[in-house]
């Protein structure tokens, strides 16, 4: 008998547990996430009049017209938008982004009370750049456990029913739109700080989705192909594929091994397939997300007959 993996998490009560930790684990991203940004709109972007997407670059237009608070505007945009996108979306999508639709808005109503918060920096180029970096942090926090910040999105998903135009390409739409309504009432200077926060928030919103999830792909040619499997199984317990090859200049049927391992494990793995056998030939690429079992599921216990 042999076993590739160890059992774990099978059982009710350990089931249980997980459970209940992926729902406080989602509730904390979903609260830090909202509270992470309504604090960079109160602290950054409304005290430098930095322009921005979503239902706060609508809200900071209306109020330059109307003077009602921004945060008052941005709860009732929410909460409309969450309505038609429980009409239009359905119960599951409501469920699922109540809380950042509320959340947002109320905490950027706290954080506008708090004293002298405006006044952190007089710099508005190093506004632009916290608002940026702390934006994609923010924003990566809710995605990453599947939420959504609510607000334009409700819109596009909509029109993404509706039309079927990709949602990307709605997302740059509805942006253009919004930050090109703030651009005729801002002055150049703030245009150009809010393309540097819409560029950092891209970035760092890309760096937080895949953090902790990037993994490495070792792809092995060797003679020795069935000791370097072995060894990879046994010794480092990791789990891996054969492919079936022919190499290039002899036309030899020959079967190449290819693993997914934490990065961490790629100096262990190497000299563990150069001790086999010192000629292997081994690709390395960077993976940045691996989904499946012994990743984003519990590893099971696998019988070799």
């Amino acid at each position: 008998m042999y076993f590739l993996y160890i059992s774990k998490g099978r059982d009710p009560v350990s089931k249980l547990k997980k459970g209940i930790l992926d729902y406080t684990k989602t509730g904390l991203c979903i609260i830090a996430g909202n509270a992470l940004l309504a604090f960079l709109v109160a602290a950054f972007i409304i005290p430098h009049n930095i322009i921005m997407g979503g239902t706060t670059g609508i809200a900071i237009v209306l109020h330059q017209f109307f003077p009602i608070d921004t945060a008052a505007t941005v709860f009732v945009l929410n909460l409309a938008l969450l309505l038609f996108g429980l009409i239009v979306l359905g119960r599951k999508f409501f469920f699922t982004t109540v809380a950042s639709s509320l959340l947002y808005p109320v905490m950027l109503a706290l954080f506008q009370r708090i004293p002298n918060i405006e006044n952190l920096t007089d710099d508005s180029l190093l506004a632009s750049l916290f608002a940026g970096v702390l934006m994609g942090l923010s924003l990566g926090l809710v995605m990453r456990v599947g939420s959504s910040t609510g607000g334009m999105d409700v819109v596009n998903l909509v029109f993404h029913k509706w039309f079927h135009v990709p949602v990307s390409i709605l997302v740059w739409i509805t942006d253009i739109l919004v930050v090109g309504g703030q651009a005729i009432i801002s002055s150049s200077e703030s245009i150009l700080l809010g393309i540097v926060v819409l560029v950092l928030e891209t970035l760092v919103l890309d760096q937080v989705m895949i953090f902790g999830k990037a993994q490495t792909q070792l792809f092995i040619v060797s003679e020795k192909y069935e000791e370097i499997r072995r060894g990879i199984l046994e010794e480092l317990n990791f789990g891996v594929t054969m492919q079936l090859i022919e190499t290039g200049y002899l036309n030899k049927p020959q079967k190449g091994v290819m693993c997914v391992i934490p990065t961490r494990k790629l100096y262990d793995t190497a000299e563990l397939v150069h001790s086999i056998d010192e000629n292997a030939f081994i690709t390395i690429t960077k993976i940045k997300e691996v989904r499946g079992r012994g990743f984003t599921q519990d590893r099971i216990t696998l019988e070799k007959e």
